[in-house]
């Protein structure tokens, strides 16, 4: 564990930082897509409804190491970079599971509040950008927490495709020292100190939604 540290510290930081930056830009993005597929599933307008409803039920089930293989590979004309397609394959399952737990947020709001907006004249974007939107994301903190932590754990993938996140660092290290077990015990620590940082941000933001409630 020593030689580990002592050597290759630098090596572990660099790519941790990496999966925090895949895992950054994957949760950001699942968050815009998540909204914009709630939206569609919630909408009046029935192609809207099955066009979130169909991406929801792709993408949700659709393994992450596939998805990145074909952003790489099957995109005809397009060339991606290894971590712009980790990247939106991280958003695009990402955003599906947003959306289901956006959807579920909708669904315990009184639907009092929604017909008292609408009677102040509030249309169907009024509604949702100023009270049902801020009230499901309020009931959605630790669902989110969730899918963040998810996202992160899931940003190992990258190692896949040549990466440096942590587990490719790992694995590399592992390869020049034949430390064994040692190097990956010490990123699954990293792992879940982080997750647990997550978890933890977690709480203090639903911690203060409910306050503010």
């Amino acid at each position: 564990m020593w030689v580990l540290l002592s050597n290759h510290s630098g090596d572990l930081l660099s790519g941790t930082l990496m999966s925090l930056r895949l895992t950054g830009i994957g949760f950001s993005c699942a968050l815009v897509l998540g909204v914009v597929l709630a939206t569609c599933r919630i909408s009046p307008i029935p192609p809207l409804r099955f066009v979130g409803f169909l991406y929801v039920e792709i993408f949700r089930n659709i393994p992450i190491m596939s998805l990145i293989v074909l952003l790489l590979f099957a995109l005809p004309g397009i060339r991606l970079s290894f971590i712009t397609a980790v990247s939106a394959a991280l958003a695009l399952v990402g955003g599906s599971f947003v959306c289901e737990a956006l959807r579920s947020g909708i669904n315990s709001i009184d639907k009092g509040q929604v017909e008292a907006a609408r009677s102040i004249g509030l249309g169907f974007t009024g509604v949702l950008s100023q009270v049902v939107f801020p009230l499901a994301f309020r009931a959605m903190v630790q669902p989110l927490v969730t899918i963040a932590i998810a996202i992160f754990l899931s940003s190992s993938m990258a190692a896949i495709v040549g990466v440096a996140d942590l587990t490719k660092v790992t694995n590399s290290i592992n390869n020049e020292e034949a430390l064994g077990l040692i190097a990956f015990i010490c990123a699954a620590i990293i792992y879940v100190i982080i997750s647990l940082g997550i978890a933890w941000v977690g709480s203090q933001i639903e911690r203060r939604v409910r306050l503010v409630r």
